[in-house]
């Protein structure tokens, strides 16, 4: 009988581990999926809860308004919040914590005593939502093996249907248990980070102690992917702002009606979750670069014959809009992680910064476009602009 020698032993094993590495682990990712829909349910609480806020602390809407910005502010932080998990290896622990860190202060918001103490709240929040949303793709690529794209689109649903389902959540629970006890839904997210807990073992997470790398490294080796990708975001801005933005206050006025206004957003938003879901999964089939091709291309078209028609075909075209406009993320995702090997955290901290300067810079600027020619010269502008993205596209390498 042969005895394997410890060289046999280690070889198997590697082997064993290359394997896993390559393959697609259904389990931890739709786990961290699922708590990228619990941890975005609470961060989606704010809006549904404002109107009960400001009649306890008679604040103005001015100032409600401030709650969103300031929750905002730490995403400026991404990259460095990247470059510290990269560095530190700890990917898998801020993943864990951050929905319990989010749900505390947002499950807060209702009892706070002045509105001082209620941006401290949305702040800290703010900073737990970008502890959570920088590494968390990365751990899901690391799960996803060769699938990188269906990976990401398993995890950009998540945070899809908590947007859809977190202000029913939220009215549904504020209603039974008012605000004064509306902390007890903290209980989700902290059963949430305990399930993570248990599921991402650290036997299994392929962290290593990181080199003190740099965003400078981290941006020289991505930024043959980030640069025309910058351009990308750019182009699309416009359409994801104006749709997602000022949808709902364009059927109202074309209408009438609210209750439209909110079908329609509803109807985008529905068919985008179906784009997220699907977009990635055919990158990993059909190329990056195709996929996103074929969105950027018909999202201008769509958009242009929803402003330019009615009935039937304007339905159709919102419908295949939302279904192109929001399906680019988790390619885009996926990208970023295939070509960032050496800070994979940091890399992403780079694009989601930029995700969000150029999408805050774009809302502003399709409100005053609106304001000056009217919100059906705003889509146009908007759908003009998207055509820019392809000259960017071509000059992704593959």
């Amino acid at each position: 009988m042969t005895i394997p020698d410890k060289h046999s032993a280690k070889a198997s094993e590697f082997q064993a581990s290359e394997r896993q590495a390559s393959e697609f682990q259904t389990s931890r990712v739709t786990t961290i999926a699922f708590a990228h829909f619990v941890h975005d349910i609470y961060t989606s609480f704010l809006a549904p809860l404002l109107p009960l806020i400001i009649e306890k602390l008679s604040i103005t809407l001015s100032q409600a308004g401030l709650l969103s910005t300031v929750m905002q502010i730490p995403s400026l932080a991404n990259p460095f919040i990247g470059l510290f998990a990269d560095n530190k290896g700890l990917a898998r622990w801020l993943v864990i914590l951050a929905p319990t860190l989010t749900a505390i202060p947002m499950s807060l918001i209702g009892i706070a005593p002045s509105y001082g103490m209620l941006l401290i709240l949305v702040f800290v929040a703010g900073i737990s939502v970008s502890l959570f949303h920088v590494p968390a793709p990365v751990t899901v690529a690391r799960y996803s093996g060769k699938f990188k794209g269906r990976g990401m689109s398993f995890f950009m649903t998540g945070g899809e249907f908590a947007r859809t389902m977190g202000p029913i959540l939220a009215v549904a629970a504020v209603s039974y248990l008012g605000l004064a006890r509306f902390h007890f839904v903290l209980a989700l997210a902290l059963a949430t980070s305990v399930l993570l807990f248990i599921i991402l073992e650290p036997s299994q997470e392929a962290v290593k102690a990181k080199r003190r790398g740099s965003l400078t490294q981290s941006y020289k080796e991505i930024r043959h992917v980030l640069n025309p990708l910058a351009g990308i975001l750019s182009a699309r801005a416009m359409m994801h702002g104006s749709m997602g933005m000022f949808l709902t206050v364009y059927v109202e006025q074309a209408t009438g009606s609210l209750w439209l206004g909110g079908t329609a957003l509803t109807l985008y938003e529905a068919t985008g979750v179906a784009g997220i879901l699907s977009a990635g999964i055919l990158s990993d089939r059909l190329g990056r670069r195709r996929v996103l091709f074929w969105a950027l291309a018909v999202a201008p078209v769509t958009i242009l014959l929803f402003a330019l028609t009615t009935g039937v075909i304007q339905i159709l075209s919102l419908l295949i809009t939302g279904f192109t406009v929001l399906s680019t993320t988790p390619v885009m995702l996926a990208l970023i992680q295939e070509n960032a090997k050496e800070s994979p955290a940091a890399a992403n901290g780079l694009f989601m910064m930029l995700s969000f300067a150029v999408r805050s810079i774009a809302v502003v600027a399709a409100g005053a476009i609106a304001d000056a020619f009217g919100l059906n010269m705003m889509f146009i502008i908007s759908a003009l602009a998207g055509f820019t993205a392809i000259p960017f596209l071509i000059k992704l390498k593959k």
